[in-house]
């Protein structure tokens, strides 16, 4: 039992449920697991420090799975340049079959990747941007609302208005990201014109994520409210967990004259991850979450989850729903 979808056939896949692309977190445990449930993952490219390490990873995950899964190549501005281009060019030399793109715009690199028979998804925060990626020919957008973990753009639209929006301009397949958690969620973006949800949060507190315990146990305890918007003086706004580190942030930045400089020692990534998702201090960096960790209660296996997922939405629609029709 499961939901067909444009999604679903356009990728081949059993479920309409994403574990998109997360730094530090997308490592072959989990995307195998996520494709072993009949869901899609993406492995997360620059969490290998080289193109060769990621033609690794991706063998890693085949020797776990035999269902397709996806990498996640992310280009954001760098203080050292990064070889988004020899990224790529493993993507497509190892034959992965999808692609999910963020951040700038992915043009320079669609011929490659569709030459080498790669579907690309690219993810979007606006619905400017998510026209902008279909004009190009990608295959599939990821829209965020604001309540996602990571950058959700500067023009704070959730998704109950930024999905359907974007489902009334766009012809190709969509992907509902931020503040889904479970089946009421993949109602609700089907509802809404999605064709697939998209989960970030929700897939770290499981067990084949490979952060810490801590922070798992720390993602259920938390509310809605346990998140943090940093960054947004610098116009590049970030969705953490709401921490000591994160605190600190938001009260440096508030103040008058504060520039970047002044936090970058508290925001660096690698104190995040070394930290607090390797060593589970929960206060010892910046994470992400999303408000979705007010709908988090437990840490389930990955294939328990999307079986729930899917059994418990076919209930709303069979249930709950059908029951409401006169």
């Amino acid at each position: 039992m499961t939901f067909r979808t444009r999604f679903t056939e356009t990728f081949g896949i059993e479920h309409p449920i994403v574990c998109g692309g997360m730094t530090a977190v997308g490592r072959a445990p989990l995307i195998a697991a996520v494709a072993n449930a009949g869901a899609l993952g993406f492995l997360s490219a620059l969490t290998q420090p080289t193109p060769e390490e990621l033609v690794r990873e991706i063998e890693r995950t085949r020797e776990l799975t035999d269902k397709p899964f996806g990498v996640n190549l992310t280009m954001l501005p760098t203080i050292n340049p990064v070889p988004y281009d020899e990224y790529a060019d493993a993507i497509v030399q190892t034959g992965v079959a999808f692609v999910e793109t963020a951040g700038n715009n992915p043009e320079p690199f669609l011929p490659a990747f569709r030459a080498g028979g790669v579907k690309v998804i690219h993810k979007a925060v606006t619905v400017r941007h998510a026209l902008k990626a279909q004009s190009l020919g990608v295959d599939a957008v990821s829209i965020d609302g604001f309540e996602c973990a990571g950058h959700p753009g500067e023009d704070d639209i959730g998704g109950l208005v930024l999905i359907p929006a974007a489902a009334d301009q766009l012809h190709i397949p969509i992907i509902a990201s931020g503040g889904i958690a479970d089946a009421r969620g993949l109602v609700a973006a089907l509802a809404l014109g999605a064709d697939a949800i998209n989960m970030g949060t929700r897939f770290v507190a499981t067990v084949e994520s490979p952060v810490h315990e801590n922070i798992k146990q720390q993602i259920v305890e938390n509310t809605e409210r346990s998140t943090n918007v940093i960054f947004r003086k610098f116009r590049n706004s970030a969705r953490v967990a709401k921490n000591a580190v994160s605190d600190e942030i938001i009260e440096v930045q508030n103040q008058d004259g504060s520039t970047f400089a002044d936090i970058a020692h508290l925001a660096s990534g690698a104190r995040g991850r070394e930290r607090a998702l390797a060593n589970g201090e929960v206060d010892g960096g910046v994470w992400w979450a999303g408000q979705t960790q007010g709908l988090i209660g437990d840490i389930p296996t990955t294939a328990a989850l999307v079986e729930r997922i899917v059994s418990e939405g076919r209930s709303i629609i069979d249930g709950r729903l059908a029951s409401m029709l006169g």
